[in-house]
C-alpha cells in the first residue's frame, strides 16, 4: 500500500510540477498527463494492465461530475448575458450536425454500417468541459467575453444531447431500429427526461443546498467538503431518477455562485484544486487504459476521421447553429477551431463497447485516436490563432437576453 501511495503520489506531483513547462511551451497539460498515463500502461515501461472498462467508465463519470461543479462554481451569471442563446444552439443542434457529418463519413471509411458510424460521430460530437475550461484558462489571451462564454458554457451544457445520442444509438445497434412510433416515442422521452429532470434537480437541488450551506454554523474549512458532497449527491439523485446528473452537477455549481450569501473563497479555491486533481486523475486513467500498439489498427481512418471532425464538422455545425447571431468572421473562425474533445467522448466510446452488442474494443481505440489528434492540434494553437485572429480587440461585445436568475 505504501508503495502504491508513493507511485500515486509522485505521478500527480510530477503533473503539477509539468505546467510552467507546459505554459511555457504552449502544449496542454492533458495532453502531456495522457501520454503519462500511456507510458505507465501495458505497452510502456510501467506496464500497469488496466483492463477494467466498466471501471474506468464509473470513475470517470465521478470525475466529470467533480470537473463540471468546480466549472458552474466558475461561472457567474453575466455570462449567460453574453452567450446564453448561442451556447444553447451550440449544445444541441451543434451536437447534432457535428454527429451527422462526423458519422456518414466514418460509415465510409471505416466501411462499418451506417448506425454504427453515426454512433462515433455522436461519441465525439460535444467539445469536452475538462479540456476547454483547462485550456481557456491556461491560454491567458483575451478572447472577447462572448467567445469565451460561449466556449465554457457549451461545454457544460452539451453533454445530455450527447448522451442522448451515444445511448439511443447504442439501443438501435444492438437490438435493431424502433419498429413502432411507441419506440420512437420512447426516444424522445428519454431525451426529455435527461434535460428537464437535470434542469429541475440543478435548479432546485441547487437552491435547496444554497439555503441549507446559507443557514449551518460550521468551521470555515467544512464548508467546501459540504458543498460537493451535497452536489455530488443531487447529481447521483438526479441520475438515479433518469435526468442528466452532468448537466445538474453544472447548474448546481452555477447556482450556488450566484445565489450564496456567505464568502465563496473556501469554496471556490477548495474545488479549483479538486478539478485539478480530477483532470490530471481522468486522463491519467484513459492513458493507462490504452496499449499504443493497438492504436495503428485503425489509425490513418482515425487520423482522416479527426480532420474531417476539425475542419469539416466542427465549423459547419457553427455556421448553422450561431453563424448569424452577430459573431464576427475572426470570431466564427476561432469558434470553429476550438471544439475541443477529450474525456467526454473517451468515456461515452466505452458505454456501446460495454454493452453486449457487436461494437469492440477498436472503437474505443478510434475515438481515443480523434480525441489526441484534437487535443495535440487545437490544443497546441489556441493562443497562436487567438493572436493571429486580434481577437483581443472584440473586447465590447452586445449581450444576448438577459437570464433570469436560477
Amino acid at each position: 500500500m505504501e508503495l502504491v501511495i508513493f507511485l500515486s503520489s509522485m505521478v500527480v506531483f510530477a503533473t503539477f510540477a509539468l505546467m510552467p513547462l507546459a505554459r511555457r511551451s504552449g502544449a496542454p497539460i492533458l495532453l502531456i498527463v495522457l501520454v503519462i498515463g500511456m507510458l505507465l500502461g501495458v505497452d510502456g515501461p510501467g506496464g500497469i494492465r488496466f483492463y477494467s472498462y466498466q471501471t474506468g467508465f464509473d470513475l470517470g463519470s465521478l470525475a466529470l461530475a467533480i470537473i463540471l461543479f468546480a466549472g458552474g462554481l466558475e461561472t457567474e451569471r453575466g455570462m449567460f448575458r453574453t452567450a446564453r442563446n448561442s451556447s444553447i444552439m451550440m449544445a444541441t443542434l451543434g451536437v447534432v450536425v457535428t454527429a451527422l457529418i462526423v458519422g456518414l463519413f466514418a460509415s465510409f471509411v471505416l466501411g462499418m454500417s451506417p448506425v454504427v458510424g453515426l454512433l462515433l460521430g455522436a461519441t465525439v460530437a460535444s467539445t469536452d468541459a475538462a479540456a476547454t475550461f483547462l485550456l481557456i484558462q491556461q491560454s491567458k489571451t483575451r478572447i472577447g467575453e462572448r467567445v469565451k462564454n460561449t466556449l465554457v458554457l457549451e461545454s457544460g451544457l452539451n453533454d445530455p444531447m450527447a448522451i442522448f445520442l451515444v445511448v439511443s444509438l447504442t439501443a438501435v445497434v444492438n437490438g435493431g431500429p424502433p419498429e413502432s412510433l411507441q419506440e420512437v416515442g420512447g426516444f424522445l422521452l428519454f431525451l426529455v427526461t435527461q434535460i428537464g429532470v437535470g434542469l429541475a434537480g440543478g435548479i432546485g437541488g441547487g437552491r435547496v443546498l444554497t439555503f441549507i450551506i446559507d443557514r449551518m454554523t460550521l468551521p470555515n474549512g467544512t464548508y467546501p467538503a459540504v458543498a460537493l458532497s451535497g452536489a455530488l449527491g443531487i447529481y447521483a439523485a438526479v441520475a438515479m431518477f433518469g435526468g442528466s446528473g452532468f448537466l445538474a452537477v453544472y447548474i448546481v455549481g452555477i447556482v450556488i455562485r450566484n445565489r450564496l450569501r456567505r464568502s465563496l473563497d473556501n469554496i471556490l479555491n477548495f474545488n479549483e484544486a479538486l478539478q485539478w486533481i480530477s483532470q490530471m486523475a481522468l486522463f491519467l486513467m484513459l492513458g493507462l487504459m490504452v496499449a499504443p500498439s493497438h492504436l495503428l489498427k485503425d489509425i490513418w481512418s482515425a487520423l482522416a476521421i479527426a480532420g474531417v471532425l476539425m475542419f469539416v464538422a466542427r465549423p459547419l455545425a457553427v455556421m448553422v447553429s450561431i453563424g448569424w447571431m452577430g459573431f464576427t468572421t475572426r470570431q466564427n473562425i476561432f469558434l470553429s477551431w476550438v471544439g475541443l474533445r477529450g474525456a467526454v467522448p473517451v468515456l461515452l466510446a466505452i458505454y456501446p463497447v460495454i454493452t453486449p452488442g457487436p461494437v469492440t474494443i477498436e472503437f474505443f481505440n478510434i475515438v481515443f485516436v480523434i480525441v489526441v489528434t484534437s487535443l495535440v492540434a487545437q490544443g497546441w494553437t489556441i493562443v497562436p490563432l487567438a493572436k493571429l485572429l486580434q481577437l483581443e480587440q472584440y473586447s465590447t461585445e452586445p449581450a444576448e437576453p438577459a437570464f433570469e436568475d436560477a
